[in-house]
């Protein structure tokens, strides 16, 4: 879109929720619209603020607007980073796209692999930003603006940060007592600004608190007959698995309208080069959101919501109870310098057996000695020493020069957020949010032209429950959840045992995989053999490199 003026022009890709109070702000500046777009918001914001517009902004977005006078482009990307945004530059010539496959669709990148970028796959399931597979093409951060001129792009800047807003909120905590008014209050508003639309919103069901409780406040928000989208599978029938009984209970509570899809595995091999083909970067995840998505266009929906990043801001992983419990355990030896690597060595030789199907307990001593080693190791899916035995070990040895992963992680809680929970939160919505939940739903929701909106992960949401995050105490925060709808979610909801939005991959990858042994040696049922035996099938099976990268089974 083009200013009026024809000075200003925009690309943008998002969502603005706030956008018609910013219109009326800016009309009564004098600024005279054309359309009723968000987009032509920007515009305007951008000719009367230039880069502190973004501060005004409450959505998820990435955009690009070039000034014709000052012959100047500026980036921008929101602070979750739930849209994504690449970047490449030949010296020459300044490229930016949604996609990785935009960028090397113009045939003038080099497909030259970033090993930092294959090696954070293998650790984290996902490729970190700013990494992408490949050393041409990187990520504008979350959070942060670029101008790029005549001279050339200028450095990222940051205009948002988590850990920072935390710190804020711990140095303000508020009694236990006000938490579950604080979440009620909090959570209805963002449902109401994630709402606008002008298409019918609808909403994919769990049987978790997150997504029931964010269909109750879409009823409170006024929205009647929801249409709810619900996956299950006859592997799960009549299991705990199985969630499509609970979420008919929760549809029945607050009026929606329940849509079932059943998936079988001929289904998830029929479409599998397809998601390969979507997928952009590589993921070990997004085979769910996938299908869920798929159901939704099915459906006739264009606008749904979703549940996202509840466990992240509420303390709903395990991870928030084991990286601080890990820490003190274990940190106090973890510091002693080459203890960790010594017993590492020691049990790999005299008890090899041990050593292959328990590297993570091996690892304790290595990384439990800051918050950044205890969550590698929690989340990694590959420990760094395991490396070589997977994949080149060049690769492995540049990869990790280049990516640092410990610096990384522990880079993202600067300033210290101030409580174990807010630490954890910062972590695993910086990097594993960020990195693969977020990047998965964009591409699986894009592939069936569906836009996924994720009411929980919301900047001005975490802005309005940062003082309370210190004080929520294991269960509290997913308590305090299902009692936000003015009618609670039914309690078998919220005692219901954890099981995550799953699919049940282990048994279909192995058919389409196969059984041999990967050289780690986990046990054939162990959901993290699972995973890595599918990030092997991806980078090896998938056109996302158009070549094979050398990932070696024994």
């Amino acid at each position: 879109m083009t200013s009026e003026d024809g000075r200003f022009v925009v690309v943008f890709n998002g969502e603005i929720y706030n956008y018609p109070q910013l219109r009326t702000e800016l009309e009564t500046e004098g600024a005279r619209f054309r359309t009723t777009s968000d987009t032509e918001v920007l515009l305007h914001l951008y000719a009367r603020h230039g880069a502190e517009m973004v501060h005004r902004l409450r959505g998820m977005f990435a955009f690009a607007i070039w000034d014709q006078v000052q012959h100047c482009l500026f980036l921008a990307r929101d602070p979750y980073g739930i849209k994504p945004l690449y970047t490449a530059n030949d010296g020459w010539t300044f490229r930016f796209a949604s996609q990785v496959k935009a960028l090397l669709a113009g045939r003038h990148l080099s497909r030259d692999p970033e090993p930092a970028g294959v090696v954070g796959f293998h650790l984290f399931g996902s490729v970190p930003e700013p990494f992408t597979l490949y050393r041409d093409i990187r990520s504008l951060p979350a959070g942060h603006t670029q101008f790029v001129d005549a001279a050339g792009p200028r450095e990222p800047k940051p205009f948002s940060n988590l850990s920072e807003l935390l710190a804020k909120g711990a140095a303000n905590a508020v009694p236990v007592a006000e938490i579950p008014e604080r979440v009620r209050a909090a959570v209805l508003d963002s449902i109401r600004a994630h709402l606008l639309a002008d298409v019918e919103v609808g909403i994919f069901l769990s049987a978790g608190v997150d997504s029931g409780a964010l269909l109750g406040c879409m009823r409170d928000a006024g929205q009647r007959g929801v249409r709810a989208i619900t996956l299950a599978f006859e592997e799960f029938r009549g299991t705990s698995e199985d969630e499509a009984p609970l979420a008919a209970r929760v549809c029945d509570h607050y009026g929606a309208r329940h849509i079932v899809r059943r998936l079988s595995q001929q289904e998830f091999v029929e479409d599998l080069p397809a998601i390969l083909d979507a997928m952009d970067q590589p993921s070990i995840d997004g085979v769910n959101t996938w299908f869920v998505s798929k159901a939704a266009k099915e459906a006739g929906l264009k606008v749904v919501i979703s549940g996202l990043g509840g466990d992240e801001l509420l303390g709903g992983y395990p991870s928030f109870a084991d990286v601080p419990r890990w820490r003190r355990r274990f940190g106090a030896l973890a510091v002693v310098p080459g203890l960790g690597l010594f017993a590492r060595t020691l049990i790999g030789r005299v008890a090899p057996a041990f050593s292959h199907a328990r590297p993570k307990a091996l690892g304790l001593l290595e990384h439990s000695g800051t918050w950044a080693g205890a969550y590698l190791l929690r989340r990694g899916l590959f420990l760094p020493n395991e490396l070589p035995e997977v994949m080149d070990p060049e690769i492995a040895r540049e990869g990790m020069r280049r990516l640092r992963p410990l610096r990384c992680l522990g880079a993202s809680l600067k300033p210290d957020p101030g409580s174990d929970l807010a630490r954890v939160c910062v972590l695993e919505s910086v990097h594993y949010m960020r990195n693969q939940l977020l990047r998965d739903a964009d591409w699986a929701g894009m592939a069936h032209s569906l836009e996924i909106r994720v009411p929980l992960v919301d900047f001005t949401l975490l802005g309005a429950l940062a003082s309370s995050i210190p004080a929520i105490t294991k269960g509290a925060g997913k308590a305090a959840l299902a009692a936000a709808p003015i009618t609670p979610l039914p309690n078998e909801v919220l005692t219901r045992a954890k099981s995550g939005f799953a699919v049940p991959t282990g048994a279909w990858i192995n058919s389409v995989v196969g059984d041999a042994p990967w050289s780690i040696g986990h046990k054939p049922e162990s959901k993290g053999n699972v995973s890595r035996r599918w990030s092997q099938a991806v980078l090896n099976g998938g056109p996302l490199t158009k070549r094979p990268l050398e990932v070696h089974a024994s």
